[in-house]
Parts: structure tokens; sequence; C-alpha cells
């Protein structure tokens, strides 16, 4: 894998760029994304439900991708605990009407606690997604991860920027595309992508450049084309996901002179029809040290939920979560542009 500038410790280029950032559109300011929901007719963006409870269990990961807005990688060494995991189960077990957890990082999977909050989670009943990078199911001590995945039927959402080589190892490093599809097969192998099996395996894009994705429907045909024709890989559906500036894409578009043209592009393409549809009325983001916001892009900018609404997981109170206020900022833009974007995949 090619050497990629590291920016874990929130380094001087992370830094210089989030200075930057305060010139050029501070990130933390609302008011220009308030006045699209106000001009959309939407007065107060709030949470309506709470269904998903999306835990980063961690920053470290095996890879250093370009486009990271968690600014993930092998140097990192936020993890989450036990304790905060225990809470997250408590809370799963408390709320039955929380039907989904969803494990991201990081690589998930690399917290030491991944399988047993997996299995625990699966017998409370709960719908378990695991955000997988694809190539840590190749890394050693991870090979029996596959395998373990099937046998909980765990929906696999797997990061695969292009179904092309040279642009995904441009995003995530070289070599990355050969081990992607190399684990590609072996989910296929165990049923995952094939109809009937109940293993799910939804595949994410995310564009290379400072664009938009095009429409999900369209891109979706041609990932199947091409990995079907090339490598013989199913899949059952395509995710489409707008690259937030934030963080590690952030420093990206400072450094290439893309942000204001970026900015430009997502405020110009918002879609008011997207609004309903955002991951933060139906989702709570869980930080790898247990505090609690609207949405994973909050987390990586530390704009935690504040008092009186409960701040950390242990704290769960669902009646005074749902119907909160939502802090927004630009970076919501990203969310709202073209056919919207969040965790699940284009809005409309």
């Amino acid at each position: 894998m090619k050497p990629k500038t590291s920016l874990h410790h929130r380094g001087e280029r992370f830094a210089d760029a989030k200075e930057q950032l305060v010139v050029l559109a501070p990130q933390t300011d609302s008011q220009q994304f308030q006045s699209a929901l106000a001009n959309a007719g939407v007065s107060q963006l709030t949470a309506n439900r709470i269904e998903i409870l999306q835990v980063n269990l961690g920053k470290l990961c095996n890879m250093t991708c370009d486009h990271c807005h968690v600014d993930a990688g092998p140097d990192r060494r936020e993890i989450m605990q036990r304790s905060e995991i225990d809470a997250c189960l408590q809370t799963l077990q408390n709320n039955p009407e929380i039907k989904t957890l969803d494990l991201t990082g990081g690589a998930p999977e690399m917290n030491p606690h991944f399988c047993d909050l997996v299995t625990s989670a699966r017998k409370l009943g709960c719908h378990v997604i695991d955000r997988c990078n694809l190539t840590i199911l190749l890394a050693k001590g991870y090979q029996h991860l596959p395998q373990f995945l099937a046998e909980n039927s765990v929906e696999i959402v797997a990061s695969l920027p292009c179904y092309l080589e040279e642009n995904t190892d441009s995003q995530r490093g070289d070599g990355a595309f050969s081990k992607s599809i190399e684990a590609l097969l072996k989910l296929n192998a165990l049923g995952y992508g094939k109809t009937g099996t109940g293993l799910t395996l939804t595949l994410v894009y995310n564009p290379v450049g400072p664009n938009l994705p095009p429409a999900q429907s369209d891109l979706e045909l041609a990932y199947r084309r091409e990995l079907q024709t090339r490598f013989g890989i199913e899949f059952d559906r395509l995710f489409t996901i707008t690259n937030m500036p934030v963080s590690r894409y952030l420093d990206f578009l400072i450094r290439t002179g893309d942000y204001s043209a970026y900015m430009e592009k997502l405020i110009n393409a918002f879609n008011p029809a997207a609004v309903s549809g955002l991951m933060c009325r139906n989702t709570l983001s869980v930080g790898w040290d247990g505090q609690l916001y609207d949405c994973d892009f909050n987390q990586m900018l530390e704009l935690s939920l504040n008092a009186p609404n409960p701040t950390r997981i242990q704290e769960f109170q669902n009646d005074k979560l749902i119907n909160r206020p939502i802090q927004v900022a630009q970076h919501c833009f990203g969310c709202t542009a073209g056919a919207g974007s969040g965790c699940q995949g284009s809005i409309t």
C-alpha cells in the first residue's frame, strides 16, 4: 500500500486545514444551512424517532483512506471500552424499538469486544450492520470474521469506492482493490449477496474527486455489470455516499484548492426533498468514548448533544432524545445535496 500523509493525531496539516476553514466557512456556523431549511419550510430540524443505534467502536483501522472523515488509521488508539459497550447493549435491551445496531469505526472489527457485541446484540433480536473496509477480512488475526459474520447473519456494508482498480487504489492505497475483490469472493462463497441466503452484502461508493455521486440506481447497474463480468461477484445493493468536508477529506479539499468550489456545489445542489429522510432523524450516534451525537459527522466535529438532553450512552432516555433539535452546520449541505446522502445511501 502506498504511503499516505499521516493526519492521525490532528497533525500540523490537519490543524492548518481547520484554521483555514474558520476563515473560509466555519463548520460550526449553522446560519446558512438554517436559512436553507427555512426557505424549504422547515423551521427546525428535529429527530422524530430512534430506530438505529450507530456505534463508533474506535478510530483504529488497518487502512488510511484519503476520503476518511473519521481520520482513522493504524496509529489511532481511541477504542470503545467494555463499560461503554455494555451500556450500548443495555440501551438495546431496554428499548426494543431500536431495531438496528450499526457498527462503524475505523475498522470496527479491530475492537477486541467486536464479536461479543455482535453475538449479544443478535440475542436481543437486533439487526446488526458491520461497516467493513473488506481488506480487514484478510488481515492476520481476522480471517475468521467472514464465517463469524455469516453465522450471525450480520449485514455487511462494504466500502468499494469504484469497480476500477486505479480509482480505488488512488483513494485507499495500492493493493486495496485486489484485496477487496478477494474478500468479496470469500463473502460470496459463504452466501453473501446470493438470493435466498438472508446474508445481505451492500457496497458503498464514494466519489474519488470533489464531485457529487451519480444516480445511485444507474451506478448500481454499472457495478453489477462490471463486477459480475470481470470477477463473478454478486451483491445485493449499492449505496452512494457524498464525501463530507470533514477531517481528512477537508484537508484534501484545501490542499487542492477545491474547498470553496466544492462547498458551492453542495449548497447549490440543496434538495428540500432530502430533508425528511436525513439519517439524523431516526439514528443516534455513539462515540467511542460513549458521547452521544446526532450523526456520525457531528461526532467527528465534536458537536455533541447538549443538556438537558442525555449526553452519554449511560444516560440514554428515549423520551428525552426523540423530538430533540438537531445540531446543524455547513457540512449538513453534504447530506442534502442532489439525491441526498446518508449511511443508508441516497435519500430521494
